[in-house]
Order: structure tokens, then sequence, then C-alpha cells
């Protein structure tokens, strides 16, 4: 009764020792076969926005990095939509979006590495309905009108720059006005004095 006992503690024994030498390998395994899922979008697939995105933000179930990380915005005309390069911050990158864009079907398409090196793509689509305001036109400054100069200012800074006649012409012309007088004074003397003597 005992021997029977043994053996089957034995048997039991042997069966929990493989599962339990094999379980570690699974869970380390596990790793190597998971592969990096998009778990949201900004804007959402399927989604109907009613003015263009500014952004389009993708959540990822790992974290990326710039290198591995590619995302492009189609636009309803067929053009590129996005503004610049992706930034990575952790497992969400975002897209700039150009401004203007019409309205229609837009399609995202991204394309990132997972954990184990595997490249995983996809691509989904949104609506918007209508297109983007345009952008203001940007104020002109209009030029303030310098006043005319008017006439009598005109004549008062002519008068002003005139420069005054130096002295030594002063006293010349003074000199010649005095000898002048003089002589006229001289002349009506002796008229007289001839008259009187004859």
């Amino acid at each position: 009764m005992h021997a029977v006992n043994r053996r089957a503690a034995r048997v039991a024994a042997r069966c929990l020792v493989v599962p339990l030498a094999v379980a570690p390998l699974l869970f380390a395994a596990q790793p190597a076969f998971a592969h990096t899922d998009l778990v949201t979008g900004s804007p959402a697939e399927a989604a109907s926005e009613s003015r263009p995105p500014r952004t389009i933000k993708l959540t990822f179930s790992d974290e990326m990095t710039s290198r591995y990380a590619k995302v492009a915005l189609t636009a309803p005309d067929g053009e590129p939509g996005a503004a610049g390069a992706p930034q990575v911050t952790g497992r969400t990158v975002t897209l700039p979006v150009k401004p203007g864009l019409p309205a229609g079907s837009y399609t995202v398409g991204y394309r990132v590495v997972s954990a184990d090196g595997h490249p995983v793509t996809g691509s989904y689509r949104f609506t918007v309905e209508e297109a983007a305001p345009a952008p203001a036109p940007t104020p002109t400054r209009t030029p303030t009108p310098t006043p005319a100069r008017t006439d009598d200012a005109s004549r008062t800074d002519d008068t002003s720059s005139t420069p005054d006649p130096p002295l030594p012409v002063v006293a010349i012309a003074g000199g010649l006005f005095l000898l002048a007088a003089a002589g006229v004074s001289v002349a009506v003397t002796r008229r007289r004095r001839t008259r009187h003597g004859s």
C-alpha cells in the first residue's frame, strides 16, 4: 500500500516539474512576439470633424523614438497635409498640420518599429466637414503725411538766412555820405560869398 502511494507521488512530482520548468521560457518568449499597436488617434478613425485639426496625435502601446516613428497626413486633394516633422514624446507621436486645408476625407498613415524590431504600418481615415478659414490679412500702417511749409514760414526762413552787412562796409558808406554833405555845404558857401563880393 505504501509502495503504491510512493509511486503515485513520484509520478505527480514529475508531471509538475515539466510545466514549471517550461513556464519561464514561455513568459520570456512573449515579449519577443509582441508587436507595437496603435492605441488611440486624434482625430479618431472614421471621426467627422467640423474643421481641420491643428495636429494629429497617435498613441502607441510602446514608447517611440523619432528615428523609428513616421507619420503622414494626406489631404483630400492628394497633397501632403503635414506642416513639419512628427514630434515624439514617450508613446505619443504628434504631427503638425498645415493651416487652410480643404474639407473632405483625410488619410493618416504611420510606420513604426515594434519592440522586436518588426516594422508595423497602418492607416485610417477621418472626415472634415468645413474648410479652414482663410487667414486674416495683415493690417498695413499708413504713413503720416508731413505738413507743407507755408509761404510766411519760408519768407521768415529766407530773411533769417540773409546775413547782415559787416561793420566796415557800414562805416565806409557813412563816411562817404558825410564827405559828400560837407562838399555840398562848401560849394553853397562859396557861391554865396561870390554873389556878395560882386
